[in-house]
């Protein structure tokens, strides 16, 4: 079931909002595509009738694609409603079998899972409901320096030797058709994966992944953990026909979810459809806070109120993958799959202590970053490629994303090894398919190793194809250059000061989870003036604000993280300069108060 259909008559104005051609972060800000269209009007005013929503929540879900009949189901997203059958993807109706014979044979199964938050969520979802029925389980996540990405040789065949007859690969292997070779006659082989695929899959048991050619599911958008999560539902339903739970419980795969949950908003896949309904229901199992991991790593994050999308994103996702960046690459899975509450604290505060630790490495080379990144985009590179060997290979895909968010541009930064190969991360800017891009490089000859999707990929390569690989990218990426340095702010309403009231931002809050292609709404509030400040933080660098504007309404705001001078003197002047704000309307704790906060995003002024 889909919730979304093409908009029609859409008329956006090209004109800038409120006039704001540059705002002080270098920003155009522009109508979401659909904004001032009269089908919007007329649907939004549809829509808020419908669901009992204001008319400026309307006209919102109606910009995102969403119709009469297909809001509430947007605004309750419930999973029955968007599952789909599990064997409409090609491959799993082999994987579910394999996994209800391991079951029913008690097996032991060698898991693989890659090194991120996915790789972990799906390692952790396949191990534990293998053990609850019975298998022996031996997982291995590989180290990022040592072993690289994907399968490699010497694990699986380790894997083989503890005894186990089926390997299950996560969040890897599609590209890995060589390599799993080894396994041949020693055990069966699993694939479940989303990665973007080469032209030889794999000669194993069976691929399960939707961007593989020969399989025609549409579910390109899940992540590995959620296609794990499908291949769970079906192994069970073939240990349920075969009579397996006439007197056994079947397991809970509702309370997976909250793995589901994490993986997809970490790996930054699509917020709608199914996805949404992964999300929504997701976080409140995780609400529940039963999986002893998850709990104990948000009372080190500091993690109080109910989890949402920010909370994974930022807060539990980047310490799980600092194991697997600078430190033990397994410890996130071990943490997830903990049943001790001692050693999931333990787990959590390393994981806590090696996440700052990669935030010190991350400072370390970020300036040098992005001054190599800087002169290339000043020579008009399309895409961006810097390399160092003195940077940290584990922090090359969060460096990419900095310079990515800077520049407007592709971006790839890769770390060189002593023996003079390089293996780097890229990220893209929307539209632009970075996994299709490295994927060609390779098969051109340029990369020793690539894999990845649209928005995020791996690569490795020699030191002397380096020159070669950035002008293949400047080819393939050559839209980029048509790009300008900041991306268009895309606004969705402007409001008085007068309509940023609690109920606004209550009704707002129904459009969540917030994430890809389903973004925050951008609110522009015109003509406020600052009335009090004081600055927040241990670096000060954050600040509180108290804006008034028509009729001397007062608005609570904050802006977080201000590194440019010239915005704190702007927000600090004395004289009170009239501004145009754009950003988001929450409720927000505050002292132990929930108060109705605009969170600032951006500022112009008039």
């Amino acid at each position: 079931m889909s919730e979304t259909l093409p908009m029609d008559d859409a008329t956006t104005s090209d004109e800038a909002v409120l006039g704001v051609e540059c705002s002080l972060f270098g920003h155009r800000w522009v109508w979401r595509d659909g904004a001032d269209s009269p089908a919007t009007l007329r649907l939004g005013s549809a829509i808020a009738q419908i669901c009992g929503v204001p008319e400026i929540v309307g006209r919102i879900m109606a910009m995102r694609g969403l119709r009469p009949d297909t809001a509430q189901a947007f605004v309750e997203p419930r999973l029955r409603n968007f599952l789909p059958d599990p064997s409409t993807l090609h491959g799993m109706d082999a994987a579910a079998a394999r996994l209800a014979l391991a079951v029913e044979n008690s097996e032991t199964v060698g898991v693989f899972g890659d090194y991120d938050v996915d790789g972990a969520c799906s390692s952790a979802l396949l191990a534990t409901w293998l053990r609850d029925l019975g298998c022996t389980v031996h997982t291995h996540i590989p180290d990022r320096i040592r072993e690289g990405y994907g399968p490699n040789e010497t694990a699986l065949c380790a894997l083989a030797e503890r005894g186990a007859s089926l390997v299950a690969c996560l969040d890897c292997g599609t590209a890995a058709a060589s390599i799993l070779a080894c396994l041949k006659d020693r055990a069966d082989v699993i694939v479940i994966d989303h990665h973007k695929a080469e032209l030889t899959l794999p000669d194993v048991l069976a691929v399960v992944n939707p961007n593989q050619p020969d399989c025609a599911s549409g579910m390109g958008h899940l992540c590995a953990a959620a296609l794990t999560f499908l291949t769970l539902v079906a192994a069970t339903r073939a240990l349920r026909q075969k009579g397996w739970f006439n007197d056994r419980p079947e397991p809970d795969l509702m309370a997976c979810l909250d793995l589901v949950a994490l993986a997809t908003i970490c790996d930054v896949m699509p917020l709608r459809d199914l996805n949404r309904a992964f999300v929504h229901q997701g976080l409140r199992v995780m609400n529940k806070r039963a999986r002893l991991g998850l709990r104990t790593l948000m009372e080190v994050a500091s993690v109080g109120e109910t989890p949402n999308a920010f909370t994974c994103g930022f807060a539990l996702g980047p310490r799980i993958n600092a194991g697997g960046r600078i430190a033990e690459a397994d410890l996130g899975l071990r943490l997830l799959t903990a049943q001790e509450y001692l050693e999931a604290r333990q787990m959590a505060e390393r994981l806590n202590d090696v996440n700052r630790k990669r935030q010190d490495v991350e400072a370390d080379i970020l300036d040098a970053a992005m001054e190599q990144a800087r002169r290339q985009f000043d020579d008009g590179n399309p895409a961006l490629l810097v390399s160092s060997r003195d940077w940290h290979p584990g922090v090359v895909g969060i460096v990419a994303s900095r310079i990515k968010e800077e520049f407007n541009r592709p971006a790839f930064v890769a770390s060189e090894d002593e023996n003079g190969t390089l293996k780097g991360s890229g990220r893209s800017v929307p539209g632009l398919d970075v996994g299709a891009a490295v994927i060609a490089a390779k098969e051109h000859g340029l990369l020793i190793a690539s894999g990845g999707h649209m928005a995020a990929c791996g690569f490795t390569l020699p030191k002397d194809n380096l020159s070669a690989f950035h002008s293949f990218l400047n080819g393939r990426l050559a839209q980029a250059a048509e790009r300008p340095r900041k991306p268009e702010l895309p606004i969705d309403a402007v409001l008085p000061p007068s309509a940023c009231t609690p109920e606004l931002a209550t009704a707002l809050a129904i459009l969540a989870p917030f994430g890809q292609h389903n973004e925050e709404p951008l609110l522009a509030v015109e003509r406020v003036k600052v009335d009090r400040f004081f600055r927040i933080g241990a670096n000060k660098r954050s600040i509180r604000l108290a804006l008034s504007g028509e009729g001397n309404r007062k608005i609570g705001a904050i802006m977080f993280n201000i590194k440019d001078d010239a915005i704190l003197d702007v927000l600090e002047d004395l004289s009170r300069p009239t501004l145009h704000v754009a950003g988001w309307l929450r409720t927000d704790t505050w002292q132990g108060r929930e108060t109705t906060t605009f969170f600032i995003r951006d500022l112009a002024t008039l």
